[in-house]
């Protein structure tokens, strides 16, 4: 669900990343500026736009939504001939301005700047070394250090294209970039595919994009994904592809299609909405129920109740509805106060699920807290029963790459059994999809995937940062 500091059994949400290349006349700055809009569902702590003009880079961010930190004014200023934007969540770097993207640094050989997605396992370790030799570091984001590691190689090579492979391989973890040069966008990928990147086309201009729904936003025409480890360089003369020797076997992060990425988002040839749907059927199978309304936790889990209800032959209906106007600042100073917040955020539909039994479906629980209080808000509406049916494995394991959910000790399904956390949220049944049933939803993916975070078994070693969330 979006507004995560508001949803607090929800994990916080990744980047996202937009960039263009124009050969159109476009204005790139609200070009960027729609594209960033469409992946506002990835990040809605801060969000900033850089354009490349006549050799300069021009930047402007801020805390805040796309439409709280841009106006009309600060878009005529920003010109240029390419662009690159970022939505922000923290994971690596905490909530303050100076992390906001995209990240600007001036250098011997001119600017450059760097949106990213992802995380890095090994960011503790490289910036320490880099501050022995000297350099100074503006944030506590992980993507700076990426940006120092680019300029330096780039000194001493002189090309952009060597740069970005000799950081590659100093840099472990997930990573999708757009980097702004004076004269190229440039994409790269993770060499495991962790983190989705994707190219797309306007007339002659390209684009670059965490998720094809900021093409579709753009009405730009969806190429393909980048590969694991790929460089894609766009300049005057086109686009050009590098496939690094880093460019192994895909771990796409399996909740992109659980959680993170919009339903009508397509990732490494898979249907976000069709995935969804599939699990939701799934899930039916697994752990049927008899029931009289199926409802899903808005808005992750619709769709999945939607294939649940297919499925079961259980009706669907809406049982909670959502204040879409909800702010992203709403002060929480106590726990009556959290408490409050979920009532405002969501209300019980009692028309609807008075005297029913109601199947109530999620994407996932994290500490259970607010599962808890809409179970209970449910059954206070009259609901006869609540089951809980979670269109994903139970999340007993820390994530290192991007995602960042809670640590162990507050990941309730790492230390509870399934009867004991459906005691702890007042539900009648408690059921997961099996992570079996889970890999089989992305029909037609050409990818594996990352589940660290469900059976602790990572694609990369996470040993320098594993006992931080022990």
């Amino acid at each position: 669900m979006a507004f995560c500091d508001l949803y607090q059994d929800k994990m916080h949400e990744e980047c996202g990343v937009f960039g263009v290349y124009d050969r159109d006349q476009l204005d790139v700055a609200r070009f960027v500026y729609y594209g960033l809009y469409a992946l506002q569902h990835r990040g809605q702590e801060s969000a900033g736009i850089a354009v490349s003009d006549n050799g300069s880079i021009l930047y402007h961010k801020d805390m805040g939504l796309v439409n709280e930190v841009f106006d009309d004014v600060v878009l005529n200023h920003l010109k240029g001939k390419a662009a690159i934007g970022h939505v922000r969540y923290s994971t690596t770097g905490a909530s303050h301005r100076e992390n906001a993207q995209p990240m600007v640094i001036k250098y011997k050989n001119g600017q450059m700047a760097i949106a990213h997605n992802g995380n890095l396992v090994n960011s503790a370790v490289l910036r320490e070394k880099m501050e022995d030799s000297g350099t100074i570091f503006q944030s506590s984001n992980d993507s700076e250090v990426m940006l120092n590691i680019l300029s330096r190689y780039r000194i001493l090579s002189g090309s952009i294209e060597e740069a970005i492979i000799k950081m590659m391989e100093e840099v472990k973890g997930s990573y999708a970039l757009v980097i702004l040069t004076s004269d190229k966008l440039i994409g790269v990928r993770d060499p495991l595919g962790i983190r989705p990147l994707c190219l797309g086309k306007i007339g002659q201009s390209y684009v670059l994009a965490s998720e094809s729904c900021a093409l579709d936003a753009v009405e730009a025409e969806f190429i393909r994904d980048l590969y694991p480890g790929e460089v894609v360089i766009i300049g005057e003369d086109g686009v050009k592809s590098i496939r690094t020797s880093e460019g192994g076997r895909t771990f796409l992060c399996i909740f992109e299609f659980v959680y993170f990425a919009r339903p009508d988002s397509f990732i490494d040839g898979a249907s976000v909405y069709k995935a969804r749907l599939e699990a939701g059927k799934r899930l039916a199978i697994e752990c049927p129920v008899e029931a009289d309304l199926v409802i899903g936790a808005p808005d992750s889990g619709l769709v999945a109740a939607m294939g649940f209800s297919q499925q079961s032959g259980i009706p669907y209906g809406e049982g909670l509805i959502r204040n879409k106007y909800m702010g992203r600042t709403f002060i929480q100073p106590n726990q009556s106060m959290r408490e409050m917040s979920v009532r405002i955020k969501f209300n019980a539909m009692k028309s609807e699920i008075k005297g029913k039994r109601i199947v109530m479906v999620d994407d996932s629980i994290v500490r259970g807290t607010t599962t808890r209080r809409i179970v209970q808000m449910l059954k206070e509406a009259g609901a006869r029963e609540v089951h809980m049916r979670v269109s994903s494995p139970p999340l007993r394991y820390p994530c290192y790459f991007g995602i960042d959910i809670s640590s162990m000790k507050e990941l309730v399904a790492s230390r509870h059994s399934v009867e004991e956390i459906r005691q702890m949220i007042c539900a009648d049944s408690l059921g997961y999809l099996s992570l079996g049933g889970l890999l089989k939803t992305p029909v037609g993916a050409g990818c594996r995937f990352c589940t660290g975070c469900l059976n602790g078994q990572y694609p990369l070693d996470v040993s320098e940062v594993e006992n931080e969330k022990l």
